[in-house]
């Protein structure tokens, strides 16, 4: 019993966050803010020489507009051919792959059993089924990491990333065929939630004890929790993420169109620790302007802050203490619009996830994606562009007479749908997704004889949006002045639909709609 709590408390000191080197779980960090802390081989002089090292097209079935996830990478693996850099992918119809990104060869596959009876609908944009949350990795012991995924089944797996074997029998984790988004892994416990009401469940944030597993649910009554990275979690054992899809009414627990904050009882059972409500929730419902991405947490001249945003297109600079304040309502301080005049549900506002970074001159950063034009009346000191189609907003938090304040720095150049940000040594890599990602029909048809022909109305199917969709990129911008430092161009022939972007030792790799695993980075002399 001694030597299982040891090992315990080594995955808990070094899983959740990774060596140097390692890029273990979405969003780097448990916080979820995106920077690559310790890169080594990226720099702002060296990136434009990136390059196209490798593709890999992989035996991945779509489902919808869903297909592959953004990798996860752990450097110093240790295998039967010895210590190799290795990745895994996480395919939407239950896949799993191990890729050693030295060669971009596949090392192994596992396609997941499962338990459900009935694949359900597959051509569902919102809910398409399959496995919907990216997987996160520990280091249980020098060179050995332990992958933790779950199936479309709600089980929760575990196995050794050198070769994909189990480490340990799947345990029931959530009830099967929802749509979890990504795992986050803290103090030896599996956090995730689920949105939308797929597969008929009821959205909740879930978390998987790992020593005990002991599961707990938690409900907050307030629509999908949206975010890709899944739940942010803070120092203090605080899990955070947004709610959609529903009114705020605190006095019945209905919590939606805000940001909720849980932490496991001394049960293991997950309780109401705070909760946000937009000052304008409601009016965010009616209108389809979801609080959808992950927030964020840091820490930052000895306050703890959260940022968090929605499709409206502007940020929330929170007190992770007292979210709100007394009323709940009241922000730190509210940015202007980004993006998003027309207060459009689809095509515009911040879909990916926000980024957060320290420079070296201890100046507190956070960067906005955003999709669709920028607002006609956001300005910043530095501007690369006026986006049309979407782009990156750069902000500097800063303390004022009036208090703290997100205050802007830079905006870049245009992008087609502005995806997650990853920050690595000064560099902000961001990608432009190019899916259509419009959800209402054009009033008038195609003039090409046998074209569709639409009467308007709502519409966010995947048969007319894979044919609308165009292809992705990925940028490296300057940290602190957003200057492209590189582009892939026109390289990448695809595009991606919720995935997501990771950069790790010297490689940046982005997987598309076409089931391709694309590697960009600076070529090695070994």
């Amino acid at each position: 019993m001694q030597a299982a709590k040891l090992t315990l408390v080594w995955l808990v000191a070094v899983g959740a966050t990774g060596l140097a080197s390692d890029f273990l779980t979405e969003g780097v960090d448990t916080q979820r803010t995106g920077w690559v802390r310790d890169e080594r081989v990226f720099t702002p002089a060296n990136v434009g020489a990136s390059t196209l090292l490798w593709t890999t097209k992989l035996d991945s079935k779509p489902r919808a507009m869903h297909n592959l996830f953004a990798p996860l990478v752990a450097e110093k693996v240790q295998t039967t051919a010895g210590v190799r850099e290795l990745a895994v992918v996480a395919g939407v119809s239950d896949d799993l792959w191990g890729i050693d990104v030295a060669t971009g060869r596949q090392i192994w596959h596992r396609r997941f059993d499962s338990t459900l009876t009935s694949e359900g609908r597959t051509d569902d944009t919102l809910c398409p089924g399959g496995l919907t949350a990216v997987p996160t990795m520990a280091q249980t012991s020098p060179g050995t990491y332990t992958i933790y995924a779950v199936s479309w089944d709600g089980r929760l797996r575990q196995l050794n990333l050198a070769d994909g074997t189990d480490t340990a029998p799947p345990a029931l984790f959530i009830p099967g065929g929802g749509k979890p988004y990504a795992l986050n892994l803290h103090n030896g416990v599996i956090y995730t939630a689920t949105a939308q009401g797929c597969g008929g469940l009821t959205n909740a944030f879930y978390s998987f004890d790992l020593a005990s597993q002991v599961v707990s649910a938690f409900i907050p009554s307030g629509g999908g929790l949206w975010g890709r990275r899944g739940a942010s979690i803070d120092a203090e054992g605080r899990v955070f993420l947004g709610t959609g899809d529903a009114m705020f009414d605190p006095i019945t627990r209905r919590l939606g169109n805000g940001i909720v904050g849980v932490r496991l009882d001394a049960m293991k059972q997950l309780q109401l620790a705070d909760f946000f409500g937009a000052p304008n929730a409601n009016w965010l419902w009616r209108r389809d302007l979801d609080v959808n991405t992950t927030p964020i947490a840091f820490d930052h001249r000895g306050r703890r802050f959260l940022v968090g945003t929605s499709k409206e297109c502007r940020l929330w600079l929170l007190d992770r203490d007292a979210l709100g304040g007394e009323d709940h309502r009241t922000t730190l301080h509210t940015t202007p619009l980004i993006c998003n005049d027309q207060a459009a549900f689809d095509g515009q506002g911040v879909w990916g996830a926000l980024g957060a970074w320290k420079d070296g001159a201890g100046t507190q950063w956070v960067l906005a994606p955003f999709w669709g034009p920028v607002s006609r009346t956001f300005k910043a000191p530095l501007e690369h562009a006026r986006p049309r189609g979407g782009g990156v907003a750069a902000f500097t938090v800063r303390q004022r007479p009036e208090g703290w304040r997100l205050v802007p720095a830079w905006l870049s150049r245009d992008m087609d749908l502005a995806e997650e940000v990853v920050i690595a040594n000064g560099i902000v890599f961001a990608y432009a997704a190019g899916e259509d990602a419009s959800q209402v029909m054009p009033e008038k048809g195609w003039d090409e004889p046998g074209g569709p022909v639409y009467g308007g109305g709502l519409s966010s199917g995947p048969v007319r949006r894979i044919a609308g969709s165009r292809r992705a990129a990925i940028y490296a911008l300057d940290g602190k002045t957003g200057k492209e430092l590189w582009s892939s161009g026109d390289q990448i022939a695809s595009w991606n639909h919720f995935s997501g972007l990771t950069v790790a030792n010297g490689r940046v790799y982005l997987a598309t709609f076409d089931g391709t695993l694309y590697c960009f980075g600076i070529p090695r002399q070994d």
